[in-house]
């Protein structure tokens, strides 16, 4: 990870949404939020962001402030749902991953793989997953993740490891169905 320009001082909440909320739309969605909850769910963030007064320069990133925030804030909403649907639309899976390719085979491809990883995603303890996105997706070190979500980075380790473990088993068990689209890969290159 690179140095951002927010390690050098203390980051107010307007300037935290115009650079990282696309970061925390897609992390709210890799966490499993509905795409009718994320702009509620993005404004409880910075909101919450804004509260605490912006983010202040410490072993956290911005990133792992605002995922700490955004886990918070989908955690709550969970636990205020009776029932929690899946109803995920591919333009929300496509903001994750990046622009839309100009085949449509190579669509239905990249639109397959995200399906994928997010059913892979969805395999794995929300704590959990947290981690995982935040360290194999996003680049985030052990040590910003443990701060940002004020962890122990032991505790980091161990929950890397076992949503790592459970990936792997979601991966071997969709493969083993002659699934003929890998997640991310092969499953050696997964361990």
């Amino acid at each position: 990870m690179h140095p951002s320009p927010e390690a050098s001082g203390p980051v107010d909440s307007e300037t935290l949404f115009k650079r990282h909320a696309a970061f925390v739309a897609s992390f709210l969605y890799r966490l499993g939020a509905r795409e009718s909850e994320i702009d509620d769910l993005v404004q409880d963030v910075f909101l919450s962001a804004h509260r605490k007064g912006g983010y202040a320069p410490g072993p956290a990133s911005p990133t792992t402030f605002l995922a700490r925030l955004a886990l918070e804030a989908r955690l709550a909403k969970r636990r205020n749902e009776s029932r929690w649907r899946r109803n995920q639309r591919e333009d929300v899976a496509l903001a994750t991953v990046g622009t839309r390719p100009q085949d449509p085979s190579g669509a239905f491809a990249e639109k397959l793989a995200t399906m994928k990883l997010q059913r892979a995603l969805e395999a794995i303890e929300p704590g959990r997953r947290a981690v995982f996105v935040l360290f194999e997706l996003v680049g985030e070190s052990c040590e910003s993740i443990a701060a940002g979500l004020g962890l122990r980075v032991g505790t980091v380790h161990s929950r890397l490891h076992a949503a790592r473990k459970a990936f792997r088993a979601h991966v071997a068990r969709t493969q083993d169905k002659d699934d003929p689209l890998p997640v991310l890969g092969s499953k050696e290159e997964i361990r």
